[in-house]
């Protein structure tokens, strides 16, 4: 590796490691059980719906192993979540009552989730609709 490559390298992982991974200080699930709010230690508070949360799991089974193969979720206007389950101290397996589980969703991607969920939202609703199919 170049000294040119090697510095490139290591100003990235610098700046990377300046930037701590966004930790949750709370996760909380709505009596309705189709809401899940979670809390950052940076004092962000994101509200997650089950449906934009299921719509949009990071499994293979909807994202596929490619862009090309993601899968547009439709159906899912009144899934609930039955429970939360911890991976290690880095995710949580969100269990949907439609049986779905294969989720893993780490910190930054919930957090990524409610910092974009309009944006999100709107692209998914697009998706639905360009391809004829209901939520």
């Amino acid at each position: 590796m170049s000294s040119k490559a090697r510095s490139t390298l290591a100003e990235h992982h610098k700046s990377y490691q300046a930037r701590p991974e966004p930790w949750p200080t709370e996760l909380k699930l709505s009596k309705d059980r189709r809401l899940l709010t979670v809390a950052f230690d940076d004092g962000v508070r994101v509200e997650l719906p089950a449906e934009f949360l299921r719509v949009l799991s990071p499994s293979a089974e909807v994202q596929g192993h490619s862009p090309e193969q993601r899968v547009t979720v439709a159906g899912k206007k009144n899934v609930g979540i039955v429970r939360l389950e911890p991976v290690g101290n880095y995710a949580v397996r969100i269990v949907f009552d439609d049986t779905h589980d294969t989720g893993l969703y780490v910190w930054a991607y919930l957090r990524e989730l409610g910092e974009h969920k309009e944006a999100r939202w709107q692209d998914y609703l697009q998706d639905l609709a360009a391809k004829k199919l209901a939520r």
